[in-house]
């Protein structure tokens, strides 16, 4: 049986070392590019109000549904084996299967690329799939193959009990504070208004292309704040998760918000945004510029110890997905037992981080798409359509300990923050998304026939 053995400081850094691994590191550039500009602050600044109002939608499910498996145990609860709850707990384990290694994967992708700048070979192709598939022009680097390792060593460093799991997770927090705090402290102390607020002409201007530029920055600023709801996933070893869990989430939320604003404002005030745009190391080509190799080195190594951070965080929350379908029959049984000496489940450990390595394969940029795109419909819409249920339900609200506040303003305000990252996604990108739940549905419609006495004593919602 799980113990319940993470407090408040615990569920504050794993969610907080989920949100600030490799990724603002690696996607300042990408940002910056989206809306050619320092206006791509604009996408940090949206960023925050969405993260900030889905952040409220994850802390009204946790109250009300606390427990681990996240998404899939918020379905499982307020659904039950009816046909739509048997759809979605299946479309979000679907979806989850794709998106979630994924997710864990960039965390050592990166890790490895900016390993790449004591190791330059890293830099040079491995192999390329086209040798094996005629016109696929698919190259494999040597730093996606250093990411396939970096993610054993992870499952490897997760492999144990929570306890002492969580207190590496501390470890590797505090790491993580103290890298960001470097970088901010050094580019507020170099800071240049000149350079951070260069607009070029028409920055500012209502047109289709800056609408399409703000999308695509926003959801590069979403990408980098997913996260903040990582501890849900592991609910049944927090105490008091009704309470803790919410709080966990809004902090984590608040406090990323305020680092991630002042970091990029302090890079391109010492950065010009024109060259912070082309930048494959950004942060350490600002701590170079200012302090010297010696000192980029030096960050260097620390990025390498936030992205490390930041993988085990996701791989010690996303390992408890398939852990808790299982245990409720919509998933193979052999993952629902937990290690007989550790009380963590093991098995579901090894296979998302065996999934994990084979998304390390893969390009760092068509990864962070494709996870997006196959998560935003079933599991944060999904979700908002479910906290609507569930305010139609007193006897579920009746034992909240926690309410989003102006309700339904911030569930309204993330369904459409949701929706135009999607919508304002490039058209291959949204056929991904919306092919993968098309599969999904067919996949589901065949495995719901195949066992066709599920549910038939329950009533349909």
């Amino acid at each position: 049986m799980l113990q319940r053995r993470l407090r408040l400081l615990q569920a504050v850094s794993l969610n907080m070392s989920m949100m600030v691994g490799v990724g603002p590191f690696i996607t300042i550039p990408t940002i910056i590019a989206a809306m050619h500009g320092p206006q791509a602050m604009l996408g940090w600044i949206v960023g925050v109000f969405v993260a900030l109002a889905d952040g409220l939608v994850w802390s009204e499910l946790a109250s009300a549904f606390p427990g681990s498996g996240g998404t899939y145990h918020f379905y499982d609860a307020a659904y039950g084996e009816s046909r739509t709850g048997r759809a979605l707990k299946f479309l979000f384990v679907w979806q989850f299967l794709f998106s979630g290694p994924l997710e864990v994967a960039t965390g050592a992708i990166g890790l490895a690329q900016y390993a790449g700048f004591f190791i330059p070979a890293l830099n040079g192709v491995a192999w390329d799939w086209g040798s094996l598939v005629p016109g696929l022009d698919a190259p494999v680097r040597w730093s996606n193959v250093a990411g396939l390792g970096v993610m054993g060593l992870v499952t490897f460093l997760a492999y144990r009990r929570i306890e002492v799991a969580g207190r590496l997770l501390v470890v590797l927090w505090v790491g993580m504070l103290l890298t960001v705090g470097w970088v901010i402290v050094v580019g507020l102390s170099h800071f240049d208004p000149k350079l951070a607020f260069d607009f070029p002409e028409g920055a500012f201007s209502l047109t289709t292309g800056n609408a399409v530029g703000l999308g695509a920055a926003l959801a590069v600023a979403m990408y980098d704040f997913l996260g903040y709801y990582q501890v849900c996933y592991m609910g049944d070893e927090v105490e008091e998760p009704s309470k803790t869990l919410p709080r966990a989430i809004l902090i984590s939320v608040l406090a990323v918000a305020a680092i991630y604003l002042t970091m990029n404002v302090s890079i391109l005030g010492v950065l010009p945004w024109r060259e912070a745009m082309e930048s494959e190391h950004v942060a350490t080509d600002m701590m170079g510029r200012v302090l010297g190799p010696g000192a980029a080195g030096l960050l260097t190594g620390i990025v390498i110890w936030t992205a490390l951070a930041s993988t085990f965080a996701a791989t010690l929350g996303y390992s408890r997905v398939p852990y808790a379908s299982a245990k409720a029959g919509h998933f193979p049984r052999f993952f629902a037992a937990t290690h007989p000496k550790g009380d963590f489940p093991h098995r579901s450990l090894v296979l998302l981080g065996l999934l994990g390595m084979l998304a390390c394969l893969a390009d760092l940029s068509t990864v962070i798409a494709a996870l997006l795109t196959s998560r935003i419909l079933i599991q944060f819409v999904g979700q908002i359509a479910t906290v609507f249920w569930i305010r139609t339900r007193p006897e579920i609200m009746a034992r909240l300990n926690f309410r989003m506040p102006l309700y339904p303003l911030p569930a309204v305000a993330a369904l459409v923050g949701w929706l135009f990252v999607f919508l304002t996604s490039t058209r291959p990108v949204i056929a991904y998304g919306l092919g993968s739940l098309a599969l999904g549905i067919i996949a589901f419609l065949i495995w719901d026939r195949l066992r066709p006495g599920r549910g038939a004593a329950h009533a349909e919602t």
